[in-house]
């Protein structure tokens, strides 16, 4: 009896230690781009943060729901939310920012130039659950319209 309640133990201090959330593990290529595992992670923490606390990126309307009318087959079930994954490694922040990225705007102003993002997220987004599960990664690169297709590791 002893050892079956250690046993018991042992499973609820293991089950107890696991992540509540699915972690990225492997990079992943969006388009030609190519995002590591810590930079997919990022981006869907900032985008769990939001959805827990119902709200967006600045003065975007991210993250918002992805109701996956492409059919993608992810790990986790839904309802889905999208969010922007930056090129820069940047976590994308909504709205106009300071800085250097693919959309971006350059002008000078009393001798200095200043470059500012547009707030266009870019084409590329990580896909969470409600319950902040990392579904996928996906782009709008390569896909008609304003549809999406799958990055690597993403079916």
């Amino acid at each position: 009896m002893h050892f079956s309640i250690v046993g018991l133990l042992s499973l609820v201090a293991l089950i107890s230690a696991a992540p509540a959330n699915l972690q990225a593990r492997d990079a992943t290529n969006c388009g030609g781009v190519q995002y590591t595992a810590a930079a997919v992670q990022a981006a869907a923490n900032a985008a769990c943060q939001y959805v827990e606390s119902g709200s967006h990126a600045g003065s975007s309307t991210y993250p918002h729901r992805y109701n996956n009318y492409e059919g993608f087959d992810f790990p986790v079930d839904g309802p889905y939310n999208e969010f922007p994954i930056l090129k820069s490694g940047r976590i994308y922040s909504g709205g106009m920012s300071w800085g250097r990225d693919k959309y971006s705007v350059r002008f000078r102003l009393g001798g200095y130039l200043l470059t500012c993002l547009t707030g266009s997220p870019g084409p590329d987004r990580v896909v969470i659950s409600d319950g902040c599960d990392l579904a996928g990664v996906i782009t709008h690169t390569g896909a008609s319209g304003n549809n999406f297709v799958a990055c690597s590791g993403t079916s």
